[in-house]
């Protein structure tokens, strides 16, 4: 079951060629048709006057939402952009075009039930008791909407004010469940979040039915002449054949909704597809469920820097979210530092990078993970397409001068045995929040490990080099394993090795200041290289008190 509707991955190229194989393209090639241009196509009476400059972005609040509108340019990277209105709400980016008429405005602080069968979009704040407040019935099985069967008193949805027994549930968070199964419309309501916003529409026809099981048990089989009602009803025929509309409270306008994008761990991005070629004024956004925007055009900068700003804080806001959710399955030591997308360079025969692949990076416990698309619950989290210990992983920022061509934001990843992957992020504050998280993750993992011994020998003679989070440096030989040399952390000075096996630690000892050389030998060195650097690393990570108390807030 796919809890959020996934028909396609988000980064998948329709069309010529392959997810993450670059043909040569320019900035108005496409590999995708948007369904907002067709949209547009089969518009005829629309009129606009393509020439307009984007417009400054307006905040209002809308049913206890926010929201964010403004025009701006939209196309599908090949043909002429169209004129189009950008709707940003918490959780979704919708591309919305004008229509000529203009319905009266639905009132959004009913007490009883609407007359009218329209589209509400209702947010409920979850309850730790009570959860959402609500119980629902139907479901595709049943060939009947997910209706709302009850609605408690004093709880959640009650507390609205603008739910009523036979509404049914066209979208959860923006993502269409009417063919949903009963039970997969329990588990989304259930795993939506704390912050559920609904979309719903009222049928009278289903609120006798209802009330009467409000009073009676009556089996769902007993249903046959609700379900004909309902298969005829020419409202619920709409819900399953047309896009809706959007409610807009502007008497003067109405705005008919082209695409909507679920930005809850969604992909932004100013660069071609697959390519380190950023867009001239220009971003994209990708839904989880394979829908897109088309490509965003704002001639203003600083009007495309705040639309860049106000989405990207809403994915990050979403993606936290659904972070601190997954994170109740887990103990501390387990628990996820970091999510979101990076791009990750794909080199070929040495030379320049032939393309980029889009990424979905998690930091969790003593795990570094990579996601061709990103997990949408705990099950999903134990099925990465690479996963690193982090403690065995060195992670290192790109200089600028160091990088490899266009791309800005870009770090390594080494993983003991395995070849260094270079990734690349769109900003430099989404870099330095996955530095920082990198820190966190180290400190958790060394200390979850605990110790770790290697083999190696020491003067022609086995032993064991342990690291230990407490002790510090240990060799140990035969087979009590007996203490011939300990250090702390602290007093080690410097390190050599010849690439291959060999190795030379240089200690300071406390009393006589003078500088003792151990050398060792190890057929695992670079693994035992990135153990001591993360071991180091959580050492100076956790006597920095800012740190310190960072992570204890986290």
């Amino acid at each position: 079951m796919h809890t959020f509707g996934i028909n396609q991955h988000p980064c998948e190229v329709a069309g010529r060629g392959t997810p993450g194989t670059l043909e040569k393209r320019t900035d108005t090639d496409t590999h995708r048709q948007p369904s907002f241009l067709l949209a547009f196509q089969l518009t005829q009476n629309m009129k606009i006057n393509a020439s307009k400059m984007a417009t400054p972005i307006e905040e209002k609040v809308d049913q206890n939402l926010k929201t964010r509108t403004g025009m701006v340019m939209i196309s599908d990277g090949k043909s002429k952009p169209e004129l189009a209105r950008l709707h940003l709400s918490m959780e979704m980016i919708t591309i919305q075009k004008q229509d000529t008429t203009t319905p009266a405005p639905t009132p959004t602080n009913a007490t009883h039930p609407p007359i009218e069968s329209k589209e509400r979009m209702v947010q409920i704040t979850r309850q730790k008791v009570g959860g959402l407040g609500l119980s629902i019935k139907g479901g595709a099985e049943h060939k009947l909407p997910i209706l709302i069967s009850r609605i408690y008193k004093d709880q959640a949805a009650d507390a609205t004010g603008q739910l009523f027994v036979g509404d049914a549930i066209i979208k959860v968070n923006g993502e269409y469940i009417t063919a949903c199964p009963h039970d997969d419309a329990v588990n989304i309501l259930r795993n939506a979040g704390d912050i559920v916003v609904l979309t719903v529409k009222h049928y009278r026809a289903a609120t006798p039915f209802l009330q009467k099981q409000l009073s009676r048990e009556t089996p769902e089989s007993d249903n046959d002449a609700t379900c004909a009602e309902l298969k005829a009803d020419e409202n619920w025929k709409s819900v399953n054949s047309s896009r809706p509309v959007s409610i807009s409270s502007e008497p003067e306008n109405r705005w008919i909704d082209l695409v909507s994008v679920p930005l809850m761990m969604a992909y932004v991005t100013r660069y071609i597809y697959g390519t380190d070629k950023l867009r001239p004024n220009a971003f994209e956004v990708r839904g989880l469920n394979g829908t897109t925007t088309g490509i965003i055009h704002c001639d203003d900068l600083a009007i495309l820097s705040q639309w860049l700003k106000y989405i990207t804080d809403n994915v990050v806001g979403l993606t936290s979210l659904q972070m601190k959710l997954f994170n109740r399955n887990f103990p501390v030591g387990e628990r996820i530092e970091y999510m979101g997308w990076v791009n990750e360079g794909v080199i070929n025969n040495h030379i320049s990078w032939q393309s980029y692949k889009p990424r979905f990076l998690v930091l969790k416990g003593t795990e570094v993970m990579l996601f061709d698309s990103p997990p949408l619950n705990v099950t999903g989290l134990t099925k990465a397409n690479v996963a690193y210990k982090v403690y065995q992983t060195m992670f290192r920022v790109v200089k600028e001068s160091e990088t490899v061509d266009s791309r800005q934001h870009c770090f390594l990843l080494q993983s003991s045995g395995h070849e260094p992957r270079y990734l690349s992020v769109e900003t430099r504050q989404e870099l330095l929040r996955i530095e920082n998280s990198w820190n966190a993750a180290i400190v958790t993992s060394v200390i979850k490990l605990g110790r770790k011994t290697f083999a190696v020998s020491h003067h022609g003679k086995t032993g064991g080099l342990t690291l230990d989070w407490q002790a510090g440096f240990s060799l140990t030989e035969g087979a009590d394993a007996a203490i011939i040399w300990q250090y702390k952390f602290s007093q080690l000075r410097g390190s050599s090795d010849d690439g291959k096996s060999k190795l030379k630690l240089h200690f300071q000892d406390h009393e006589t200041r003078t500088i003792e050389t151990k050398e060792l030998e190890c057929h695992v060195l670079q693994s035992l290289l990135f153990c001591m650097h993360a071991f180091l690393t959580a050492k100076v990570a956790s006597v920095d008190p800012t740190f310190l108390s960072s992570i204890q807030q986290a």
